[in-house]
């Protein structure tokens, strides 16, 4: 089993934005490290762009984190929606309360 199933590079943008760009599998066993990651962006005024483009699977788990990640940084926008994830957001009832932005000019605006 890898030592690590989930990377996370947090950029910071132009304007004071933040993006948490995801890789692996966001689940009960990585949630607390997307946690910890957003514990250290309390403060920021700007929204926290959370990047799902290489999330290759999200349970139950990884929705309760980007729960926890909403709280922390105030507004967050997602962007890499899965169809499966997308399924997940709207059975849930989270699409809105997440702000989904998942245009591909959403993603264009946040490199760099």
């Amino acid at each position: 089993m890898p030592d690590q199933l989930l990377t996370i590079e947090t950029i910071r943008l132009a304007a004071g934005n933040v993006r948490l760009r995801l890789t692996g599998e966001l689940d009960y066993d990585s949630a607390p490290e997307l946690i910890a990651a957003a514990a250290g962006l309390r403060g920021d005024d700007a929204p926290v762009l959370v990047d799902l483009t290489a999330v290759t699977l999200c349970d139950s788990s990884g929705l309760s984190a980007l729960l926890v990640v909403h709280r922390a940084a105030g507004a967050i926008r997602l962007t890499g929606v899965s169809p499966q994830l997308q399924r997940m957001l709207d059975r849930t009832g989270l699409t809105e309360l997440l702000a989904e932005a998942y245009a591909a000019d959403d993603v264009r605006a946040t490199t760099g």
